[in-house]
């Protein structure tokens, strides 16, 4: 329980007018209840004339009987003064007609209580997903080559809704449910403490049944729920490969696998699903053989010489036990629906306590502008499995200049780039700007200054519009135009049927590989970042695309300081520096031709190229 108060604390606070508003109505719910049912024994009393008493009002301020005595007398001297003046059967309509309000009041308090929970249970899911979706955002890339895009949707969809329900559906069990059990409970002993006692004898055995019950649901819950990431991770990769799996007539196999994991996930789903349908039997049953008891255990108490209660009263105590036996009921199915919430929650938390080491700087220093240069001094990095990527890079890139980075694939040359916006975080040495650590700025300064072109192009299911003007505030169609003219993107677009308003599908499935990477130059271009990243730009392009490309490129580039990683060493013959990287380490550099002079690891890629 105490995973599922800290819950509670998190989600439930921004709500607390509403269960403000819920316990009041809950409890109008059940006080008009009570005094409902109450009408029960007079009814009776007249359908079945079974008390020839005669009543006299008691004043209320007597001190010769207990107010609870001087209530029911009064009460019956009432009705049987209303019997003699109007008729049986004129007060027997009344007090039908009394039941009839007092029950539309109490279920109408009962409906307000249950609305007023609906924004409480749509708005802690919504709180949650965005919790969740901000922590994704701000997690570093690291983060996420350890982990299946299909378990993290899996955790923001179905997790977060299961957390919703369990958490609503407890919310029920400590609100409305607590409410109805005291109220009835008093009740019953008004009634008579004497069956009350003995029915509280059979509670505990109730509780401990649904509670054994509910710690195994809350591990098969778990399993369950792992499972169904493995689904999701399934569905994704399938979708994103689609391609290859018909290209290499892998549809068999990869049903096979997807119905593996599918049939896991039925087996266990199944077992908690029947462990959860154990819920309402177990407590009909309970609730049957303590009603029979207590049938049993009240007859003997009407019928006996001394009796200490009358048989309509005990009408009225039977309907108020069998009253009670729903809230117990919904509290069974609570205490199974909380250990999947917590579950669910356990596997949430994963991400939303995942450490960040991209940690901002108390107190930031300002980068507003670029004004000298990019320095490594002594920059390594590793994995946090310490496998080594960079060794004791020291690099210089003045304002104004393009380095070129070259390597063999697994040479360190992505990882090396990605630590200038801090992707990843240096493992010892730093990197400055204008002389100033990048760990002692803030990211989005250090960010605003670089603008990204990389070998895929990273494009939205959006307006080709809205994709140039992506992160760039108050665009208008005049910038992005121009933006486009520059990178050899308008006349394409222009012949589309809606321009720039043409949808370009998920991920630019609509658009040609040079056509994506043209409006990704055109987005970079609208940024005007003083410092340019290019990660292969053209790598994947084929020779006609890569021409158009490379010219929007060279526009880019103009005036701007670049760092470019070279699939293709022709496109950076130019480049005023190219560092050679061989295993994390810098074996050579300088410019191409002194670079292929050298007769190298440099001319080696190069005459590889050229053959």
């Amino acid at each position: 329980m105490k995973d599922f108060w800290s819950i509670v604390k998190r989600y439930v606070n921004p709500y607390k007018g509403y269960l403000g508003g819920s316990v009041l109505l809950n409890i109008l719910s059940a006080v008009f209840n009570v005094f409902s049912f109450s009408l029960l024994i007079p009814i009776l009393q007249i359908l079945f004339n079974i008390n020839e008493m005669h009543y006299e009002f008691i004043p209320w301020d007597s001190t010769a009987a207990g107010f609870k005595d001087i209530a029911v007398n009064n009460l019956y001297w009432f009705v049987t003064g209303m019997m003699d003046k109007w008729g049986a059967g004129n007060v027997l309509l009344l007090l039908c007609l009394t039941l009839s309000l007092l029950t539309a009041i109490k279920t109408a308090c009962y409906f307000g209580s249950t609305a007023v929970m609906v924004p409480i249970r749509t708005g802690i899911v919504k709180d949650l997903r965005m919790e969740l979706y901000n922590k994704i955002l701000a997690l570093p890339l690291g983060y996420f080559s350890q982990e299946r895009k299909g378990d993290i949707i899996a955790r923001m969809s179905g997790d977060a809704q299961e957390v919703e329900t369990s958490i609503t559906a407890a919310l029920d069990m400590l609100i409305k449910n607590p409410i109805l059990i005291i109220f009835y409970v008093a009740t019953l002993i008004a009634i008579s403490w004497q069956l009350t006692v003995f029915v509280l004898v059979f509670a505990p055995a109730m509780i401990w049944l649904m509670g054994f019950i509910g710690r195994k649901l809350r591990r098969q819950s778990s399993e369950a729920q792992l499972l169904w990431s493995d689904t999701m991770s399934q569905v994704e990769e399938t979708l994103g490969g689609l391609r290859i799996i018909k290209a290499f007539l892998a549809e068999k196999k990869m049903s096979r696998r997807f119905d593996a994991v599918t049939g896991a996930m039925k087996d266990k789903n199944s077992r908690v699903a029947t462990r959860q349908a154990m819920a309402h039997p177990v407590s009909e049953f309970m609730g049957t053989v303590m009603i029979a008891i207590v049938l049993w255990f009240g007859g003997t108490l009407i019928l006996g010489d001394r009796a200490v209660i009358d048989a309509p009263t005990f009408i009225f105590y039977m309907v108020m036990l069998y009253n009670i036996i729903q809230p117990i009921k919904e509290f069974s199915k609570a205490a199974y629906g909380i250990p999947k919430g917590l579950a669910s929650m356990a596997r949430i938390d994963a991400i939303l306590d995942a450490p960040n080491p991209i940690e901002e700087a108390p107190s930031p220093k300002p980068l507003k502008e670029f004004r000298d240069k990019i320095e490594f001094r002594g920059v390594s990095f590793h994995y946090e499995d310490g496998r080594e990527v960079l060794h004791n890079i020291d690099l210089t890139v003045p304002k104004g200049k393009t380095v070129a980075i070259v390597g063999a694939s697994g040479s360190g040359k992505s990882t090396l780039v990605d630590l200038i916006p801090r992707f990843y975080d240096v493992s010892s040495g730093g990197v400055f700007i204008d002389g100033v650590d990048i760990r002692e700025v803030s990211i989005r300064d250090l960010r605003a200054l670089m603008g990204n072109v990389n070998q895929e192009s990273i494009l939205f299911n959006d307006s080709i519009f809205n994709n140039i003007a992506f992160g760039v505030e108050q665009s208008d169609r005049t910038s992005v135009e121009a933006a486009a003219k520059v990178a050899n993107a308008h006349e394409f677009i222009m012949e589309k049927e809606e321009g720039y308003d043409t949808n370009i599908g998920d991920r630019g499935v609509k658009l040609s590989g040079g056509q994506r990477q043209r409006i990704s130059i055109a987005r970079a271009i609208l940024k005007n970042p003083p410092i340019l990243i290019l990660d292969e730009a053209t790598a994947s392009l084929d020779t006609e695309s890569e021409r158009s490309v490379q010219d929007a490129l060279d526009k880019l580039m103009a005036s701007r300081t670049t760092i470019a990683i070279a699939h293709r060493l022709s496109t950076i013959k130019g480049a005023d520096e190219i560092i050679v990287l061989d295993e994390g380490r810098i074996v050579e550099r300088g410019r191409h031709e002194k670079l292929l002079a050298l007769g190298g690891y440099y001319k080696k890629l190069y005459d590889m190229q050229s053959l």
